[in-house]
């Protein structure tokens, strides 16, 4: 005899089409300029600084750099949905987040220049650092939210991940630690369709990402990530579940990821030209401001002077970032042992000396 023991499903969750027409009547939290304003500024904002780190990193001011082009609308709506006491465990994708969540300009440049101090930042709060190898940041969230919920606190953690972290043990392990311990979390799948140079039909074969959460026993599901509302319904229902202690939930956001992986790489050697030029027809944010214009909730007007002060707060982070005084040389060694070895302390003055030479030479010039 046979019977059927499981019946699962996953719900795909869009209301914008790719020019930003509605694909139906829309619901009534929809009709008012807020927040859809500010998530297109936020996003123009995002887009704007992105392309200032790759002039940057093009001209040997900053290091290798994660764009995060075509991502805006992820990054953007979750981090405005996230309350001040909720805690944000991003990749390296995320700087967006970060922003939004307090973390000014410059601190995040300071982070991609190679500097740890922009993983210190005081406005964090609780929020983690980046996280650069896959998947591990999963883990750090559900040690977080095992946290929040064995205190009481009614808090919700999120975390990022990409397509091709899924894959990651890392990833599997948090997602059933996180459904057997009905943990306060939020997986965010930002499934931009490329792991470096491995297409996302070559990473799993089964029809979504999300659905990997249904081997854990938690809620899984999917959403247009270019579309804003979709996203502002679909992760603002999964923080409140979270926070409310009814568990976790994993989102598929599907996007596409519109540059290279990061500045040491080039897409162009293994990504066809056609599926990017396609990719831009159906990205964010013309998507959000072409329905704002639909709603005369935005014009040209507006839209120059937004961009030219997202222009001014981007230049003066810059700016204040370039005038940083360099990272003690100590701090290479210093944390590492709570008393330090005497090889290491002999390298510490080697290196003070040579900090001390080199100083004085740019003095001198």
């Amino acid at each position: 005899m046979h019977e059927v023991r499981y019946h699962g499903e996953i719900r795909f969750t869009r209301y914008l089409d790719k020019d930003g027409t509605p694909l139906g009547e829309l619901p009534d939290w929809a009709h008012q300029a807020q927040p859809w304003v500010d998530y297109y500024q936020q996003m123009v904002l995002a887009r704007q600084l992105d392309t200032k780190a790759i002039s940057l990193q093009r001209t040997g001011q900053l290091g290798t750099y994660a764009s995060l082009l075509g991502a805006e609308a992820i990054d953007v709506v979750c981090a405005r949905l996230m309350q001040a006491e909720d805690v944000l465990v991003p990749y390296y994708r995320n700087h967006a987040m970060q922003m939004i969540r307090g973390v000014p300009i410059d601190q995040i440049l300071l982070y991609w220049g190679g500097d740890e101090r922009g993983s210190a930042a005081a406005e964090m709060g609780k929020d983690l650092p980046n996280a650069v190898p896959i998947a591990t940041q999963c883990l750090h969230a559900c040690g977080v939210a095992t946290a929040l919920k064995y205190r009481g606190q009614a808090q919700a953690v999120l975390t990022m991940i990409g397509d091709g972290g899924t894959s990651k043990g890392d990833f599997m392990e948090a997602l059933n630690v996180a459904g057997a311990w009905q943990l306060p979390v939020v997986f965010i799948i930002n499934n931009n369709q490329w792991a470096i140079s491995v297409p996302r039909s070559k990473q799993c074969i089964a029809p979504t990402l999300a659905q990997k959460a249904l081997g854990a026993g938690i809620r899984g599901e999917q959403v247009d990530g270019n579309d804003a509302l979709a996203l502002h319904e679909v992760v603002g229902q999964a923080l409140e579940r979270a926070r409310a202690g009814k568990g976790p939930t994993l989102i598929e956001a599907l996007s596409y990821r519109l540059s290279d992986h990061t500045t040491a790489d080039d897409a162009t050697r293994y990504r066809p030209s056609e599926e990017l030029k396609d990719a831009w027809q159906r990205e964010p944010v013309a998507r959000l401001r072409n329905w704002l214009h639909r709603c005369s909730w935005w014009d040209e007007e507006r839209e120059n002077a937004w961009q030219a002060e997202a222009k001014r707060m981007i230049d003066t982070a810059v700016e204040q970032y370039l005038a940083a005084e360099p990272q003690p040389v100590d701090d290479l060694y210093d944390h590492l042992y709570a008393e330090c070895p005497p090889a290491l302390a002999e390298q510490r003055e080697q290196a003070r000396h040579k900090q001390a030479r080199q100083q004085g030479g740019q003095d001198h010039e």
